[in-house]
């Protein structure tokens, strides 16, 4: 999978760019502020429908613009795509393919990208909704059906805590609470399909996490991963579940929904009074390890980074190994400026085989010169051409 070329209009500070990208590596250079981040921010958001800078997609559109437009040609094979999505500051966004109107869930089919960004350090030392989300966009581009079955997952939690609010307002009991057996069967049928999935992703992604971190630094530190899943915990009076087991192997649609129906029985006194849904994937998390202990809270600043980098790159790798698209458009974001020498040489050595690779960068003496046979110079928004 190439990007040939990007158009961006009124997206963060461009209010018009028009760029062609080559093969390989293509290292993006300049200073703070100019816009090197807001140009892969756009591709990110292309192939995972969000930014891994903020929360809501109108901060991408342009100050006192309506919308913001990302127009991206793509290239397998020769196959040429033209993918377009246009942000909207109030309103549904609307997406593209050749100039056709598809729904915008649909664009992971056609885009997949992996980035690394210095936000993403909060992955291993952040909130467990960090993780859940990293899973989930990794669901989605790996099989992009997935986009549909979380969407439905999330509507369907978001209406049973809406029935459990309203129930405790009025003082209904469970015998009255019929309309709550409904959204279970739901919630059961969409959460077990997640479930499993993620335990199936996991399964392959352990693996690849370890060797990318032993490839990063050198050594082998023993990083792994594992779910904790909610609907095998206990449950304090915060809404974070107690991990009591790390689930490592695959977990089958049919003992998901076993384990859920349960889980919500156990948990359905609890449930009424606290007028929310305590167990299910939206409670679930990722159980990071390093040297045998949790990386969150054990970690240095640099063993966290280089997990947070390891995860990427083993996702980049489960990608090219199961796309029939080629590999996916790898993307670091300031990465080479927090790692020493040999660790630079090292991730150079690691993603040469990428068919395409986008590096941004302050300082140029910063990426190894192989990386750099490729510059694009970033400046107040626009590519500089007379350097």
């Amino acid at each position: 999978m190439l990007v040939t070329h990007v158009e961006l209009k009124d997206f963060r500070n461009y209010e018009s760019l028009s760029l062609e990208i080559g093969s390989g590596p293509t290292l993006i250079v300049g200073s703070n502020g100019q816009g090197k981040t807001n140009l892969v921010e756009a591709l990110g958001f292309l192939s995972t429908l969000g930014s891994h800078r903020v929360s809501v997609d109108h901060a991408m559109v342009r100050q006192n613009t309506d919308a913001a437009i990302i127009r991206v040609r793509l290239e397998h094979n020769e196959r040429k795509f033209l993918a377009e999505v246009q942000i909207n500051r109030a309103g549904a966004n609307r997406a593209q393919i050749n100039r056709s109107a598809i729904r915008t869930r649909e664009l992971p089919r056609y885009f997949s990208s992996v980035l690394f960004a210095p936000e993403d350090l909060a992955l291993v030392r952040g909130e467990p909704s960090g993780r859940r989300r990293f899973i989930d966009d990794l669901l989605v581009l790996r099989s992009p059906r997935f986009s549909g079955v979380i969407s439905d997952y999330e509507r369907v939690v978001k209406q049973r805590n809406m029935l459990l609010k309203s129930a405790r307002a009025s003082g209904v009991r469970d015998a009255q609470l019929s309309t709550l057996d409904v959204w279970d069967e739901r919630l059961v049928a969409f959460g077990a399909e997640i479930i499993s999935a993620r335990s199936a992703l996991v399964a392959d992604l352990s693996p690849e996490v370890s060797s990318a971190y032993e490839r990063i630094v050198g050594a082998d530190h023993g990083a792994s991963l594992a779910n904790s899943l909610s609907i095998i915990s206990r449950h304090d009076d915060s809404d974070n579940p107690v991990a009591t087991n790390a689930i490592g192997e695959v977990i089958s649609v049919t003992d998901a929904t076993t384990a859920f129906t349960a889980a919500l029985e156990s948990v359905r006194k609890t449930e009424r009074d606290r007028a929310i849904t305590l167990v299910g994937p939206h409670r679930d998390d990722l159980i990071f390890g390093l040297n045998g202990l949790p990386a969150r809270g054990y970690a240095s600043h640099g063993e966290s980074w280089s997990f947070a980098l390891a995860l990427k790159l083993a996702s980049a790798e489960i990608l090219r190994r199961e796309s029939s698209a080629g590999d996916p458009v790898l993307i670091l974001d300031d990465v080479f400026a927090e790692l020493d020498g040999s660790r630079r040489q090292r991730l150079a050595e690691s993603i040469a085989g990428f068919e395409q690779v986008l590096i941004t960068a302050a300082v140029f003496g910063d990426v190894p010169e192989k990386l750099a046979a490729n510059v694009v110079q970033i400046r107040d928004g626009g590519v500089v051409t007379d350097e």
